[in-house]
């Protein structure tokens, strides 16, 4: 064994300056791929936000025709006998209920996707930057 590599090892292995002259091609596809990332995590929260706040206007529309509607039954329930008013008491009651669930799932998407801040890739922006100085766990 003299100590000398064959060609076939040679070819897997790459010199210093080999590796720092790949360094700055690597920075720039980490960085385009991390802002990359950052795009995708902010459209998807404001999608979700846009969809909360759409169901928060379904409700709004819901809400309006079930006062309405309650305020005919308290009208018919002290004109008319007992099942006029009744009709529109329920008709009101499952307005009221639909408007509930809507703005219950509208409260939980605007959740979601507020603040539009994507975690994730400012995590991982974070990690690569451990990863530079030679901090913390990286991929080897």
């Amino acid at each position: 064994m003299s100590g000398i590599l064959n060609g076939k090892e040679r070819e897997g292995r790459k010199s210093l300056f080999q590796l720092i002259g790949d360094l700055p091609g690597l920075i720039s596809t980490l960085i385009r791929d991390e802002i990359e990332q950052l795009k995708r995590e902010a459209i998807t929260r404001l999608k979700s936000a846009g969809i909360g706040i759409g169901l928060f206007a379904g409700a709004a529309v819901f809400l309006y025709f079930a006062g309405f509607v309650l305020l005919a039954a308290a009208i018919a329930g002290i004109a008319v006998a007992l099942p006029v008013w009744l009709s529109a008491l329920i008709v009101g009651v499952f307005l009221l209920i639909v408007a509930v669930v809507l703005a219950l799932i509208g409260l939980s998407r605007v959740k979601k996707g507020v603040p539009p801040v994507p975690k994730e890739a400012v995590d991982s922006v974070k990690d690569d930057v451990k990863a530079f100085k030679g901090v913390g766990q990286y991929d080897r």
